[in-house]
């Protein structure tokens, strides 16, 4: 096949240079000195530059202990030779700077590196995990930590955070739930895009903007069975009406690289899927940015079966779309040789390499390549008390109110003698969450400390762990008993380690370990009242003891902050107002399991009727739905109007619904509003939240919320994989959570 070389290098200009990169386009001189370095480039330095290894200048080698190149001595030659473009998981200004002025003084071309790492939820002020902040329904507040971490990680030297992760999680059982939005594709978006723009700022070229990665592309969180690595097996229209969505709104905020996903989809691991990297996120979506492999992903197509060796595997990625190898070293070692031979085309290499020097320049490292090494900013804009005081208030704003029989707030005036029980009690081993391997152990506030500092007698505070996380401690459940029953209420602190959540972590079980059911059942049995808080990176289906408990708390994982925030809350120091953004099922053989499902042709009446889509052996709804959450105020909502019932194909309708706050606090509720297509050429799912309106009221008060829906947001993916409305009625739902509320109809009209 004849490929047309300016035709390629122009398709991968054009498009890119109308990026709102550092809000503004390239200028020419910036685009004739990439086009310059490229024609004096060597094979072997355009594979260099798309080369990310592990950063051993300053290894920081968690998640990823066995590294290729270890010796910081034979990694600087690799820099030397040009055969290096970006470094990963390293912090620290000093060995940046060493390795930086190897690139630029004693390599030929003086190519910066780029310096990128996992920055998930925090550099050293560890902020809640993203699944828990995506609990307050407040893409605002993710862009304020977001913003934080930028400061934090650029001040340590890093220019590129492999985040956020954008997936849709259909099944609590995949580890990953924890690193994402959650379960839906329109809250999903509203926080990739917030993200994206916390972690850039307002000017790529700026020394505290921290270049995004959304991933993984795509559809990684619908592996079957909830398997890490697994295989996805999806439709079309599922995939770009679900997974897609997130990136497109990533994208649209501003990111300019983003990650393949591990996984296959419909038989085509994703690193060598060019209708995936090429046709879909290039042509479909408009992607300009460059793509990287995710951690030796490449080299992984040999064990999937699809590449025969190493050199067929680079072959695979490098034709498919992907732009910068990690950590495998398969296109340095093997590029140079496949374009030798012509089993790749140097035009298709000039791209990739392209597209990575370009989006050095947009960050301005040409100009500046010590950009973010700067000792003063790693000494005072780390783990500062500004950003301790959003990692509470980002805690505080994450922790959902389950449920609650009147035992909270607890009196903070009142003295009252407290049982804390449970592994968790005085943990500040996983209080971070997973992928925190930058925080300092020890720093984060365990619940004791918390607790401690609000009581008004802190001696009266009484801890007994009763048992370890999975295992039993000998005569801990009788302790805690004994504990329990010298005390006026019981707080029990129960949950998954950090090491059972995120990557590699799916479980076939999503329920508390059993030396901990055993636990919370013999305290639950002393008739004490009982407050628990979980802690978790995904949905729980919980049992017995902490099922029926007077007070129950989702309260993930919250980071540096922990302890403080989550008695601001038990104390009632701040009212809470997070949503559930993931569903927590009745049993772990409910997954998957998600509110925005179909109907079937026999949906569920009650649990008695038999011959409909039901499991015989529980309730087959939510315990506690998406969207849910408690307050200590009452919010009621009513006089739910429509300006019209009939929606133009052009036009808009507005709806309104009034709030009221009838509690005796100020409190701030999350009103959520839902639609369903009633028939359509492609089954519906039974409600799709389309909007969402945080409001904050004193006691008494009232305010009216004014929605819009238009015909764009009534269009979902038909046949030929267009998006398209069509004409006929709509069930709309406003309320505080995706189950009930005020209903309404209206009909969409068709075009005149």
């Amino acid at each position: 096949m004849t490929i047309d070389r300016r035709a390629v290098l122009t398709a991968a200009l054009a498009g890119f240079l109308t990026l709102p990169l550092p809000r503004r386009a390239l200028a020419a001189s910036e685009v004739e000195r990439v086009d310059d370095l490229i024609a004096r480039m060597t094979i072997e330095e355009k594979a260099g530059q798309m080369t990310c290894l592990a950063d051993s200048f300053r290894p920081y080698n968690p998640p990823n202990p066995q590294v290729g190149i270890q010796n910081e001595k034979q990694l600087a030659d690799e820099i030397r030779k040009g055969r290096v473009g970006c470094l990963f998981n390293g912090i620290g200004v000093a060995g940046a700077r060493r390795a930086q002025d190897i690139a630029l003084k004693q390599s030929r071309l003086g190519i910066p590196l780029l310096f990128a790492g996992d920055v998930i939820h925090g550099l050293k002020t560890i902020f809640p995990v993203t699944l828990a902040e995506s609990a307050s329904f407040d893409p605002s507040l993710a862009e304020r930590t977001a913003r934080a971490m930028a400061v934090e990680a650029t001040a340590a030297g890093l220019h590129l955070t492999f985040a956020p992760m954008v997936d849709v999680a259909r099944d609590q059982r995949w580890g990953r739930v924890v690193e994402g939005a959650g379960e839906d594709v329109y809250l999903g978006s509203l926080f990739a895009a917030a993200r994206v723009r916390g972690f850039q700022g307002r000017d790529l070229r700026r020394d505290d903007s921290l270049l995004a990665c959304p991933k993984h592309f795509a559809a990684y969180g619908a592996v079957a069975g909830g398997l890490e690595y697994g295989s996805v097996d999806i439709s079309d229209e599922t995939l770009r009406e679900t997974h897609l969505p997130p990136f497109g709104s990533a994208f649209a905020a501003g990111a300019l690289t983003t990650m393949a996903a591990f996984s296959e989809i419909n038989g085509v691991p994703a690193t060598a899927d060019r209708d995936l990297l090429t046709d879909t996120l290039r042509g479909e979506m408009k992607f300009r940015g460059f793509v990287f492999s995710d951690y030796t992903a490449d080299e992984e197509l040999i064990a999937h079966g699809y590449a025969e060796d190493e050199r067929d595997a680079t072959r695979l990625a490098i034709l498919a779309g992907v732009d910068m190898s990690m950590q495998s070293g398969l296109y340095i070692r093997h590029i140079p040789d496949l374009v030798k031979s012509g089993a790749v085309p140097m035009e298709t290499v000039d791209v990739a390499v392209r597209r990575i020097l370009y989006v050095k320049t947009a960050i301005g490292l040409f100009e500046n390549p010590y950009r973010s090494l700067n000792e003063e900013a790693e000494r005072t804009r780390i783990f500062t008390p500004a950003h301790r005081a959003l990692a509470r208030e980002a805690a505080t704003r994450s922790i959902v109110l389950l449920q609650n029989d009147g035992v909270l707030p607890l009196d903070p005036g009142k003295s009252q003698t407290i049982a804390l029980i449970g592994p968790f009690g005085e943990d500040t081993m996983n209080v971070y969450g997973p992928w925190a391997f930058y925080g300092d152990k020890g720093k984060g506030v365990d619940i004791a400390t918390g607790l401690r500092a609000a009581m008004p007698d802190p001696a009266r505070l009484l801890i007994a762990p009763g048992s370890g996380i999975l295992t039993p401690i000998d005569g801990g459940v009788a302790k805690a008993v004994e504990t329990a029953k010298a005390a006026d209420i019981v707080i029990l602190a129960l949950g998954e380690s950090q090491d059972m959540s995120g990557e590699a972590q799916s479980r076939t079980a999503i329920e508390l370990p059993i030396v901990q059911q055993a636990l919370a059942d013999a305290v639950a049995a002393t008739g004490k009242p009982v407050i628990v808080l979980l802690r978790h990176g995904r949905a729980l289906a919980l049992h017995d003891g902490v099922a029926n408990a007077q007070a129950v708390l989702a309260t993930w994982f919250l980071g540096s902050e922990s302890g403080h925030a989550i008695a601001d809350i038990l104390f009632g120091k701040e009212n809470p107002s997070a949503k559930l953004p993931v569903s927590f099922p009745w049993e772990s053989g409910q997954e998957p399991f998600f509110y925005d499902r179909k109907s079937t042709g026999r949906p569920v009446i009650d649990n008695r009727t038999e011959y409909r889509s039901r499991y015989t052996t529980t309730d087959n709804s939510a315990r506690y739905p998406f969207g849910h959450g408690l307050s200590y105020s009452d919010f009621t909502l009513d006089q739910l109007k429509f300006s019209d019932t009939a929606l133009r194909w052009d036009a808009a309708i507005g709806i309104t619904v009034r709030v009221t706050n009838r509690g005796q606090r100020k409190g701030s509720e999350v009103v959520q509003l839902y639609i369903r297509d009633r028939v359509a050429s492609r089954t519906r799912p039974i409600r799709e939240l389309k909007r969402v309106e945080r409001v904050t009221l004193a006691p008494g008060e009232s305010r009216t919320l004014r929605f819009s829906l238009s015909r764009i947001d009534l269009e979902f993916v038909g046949a030929g994989n267009r998006r398209i409305a069509e004409p006929g009625a709509f069930d709309l739902w406003i309320g505080q959570s995706s189950v009930g509320g005020l209903q309404g109809a209206f009909t969409l009209y068709a075009q005149a």
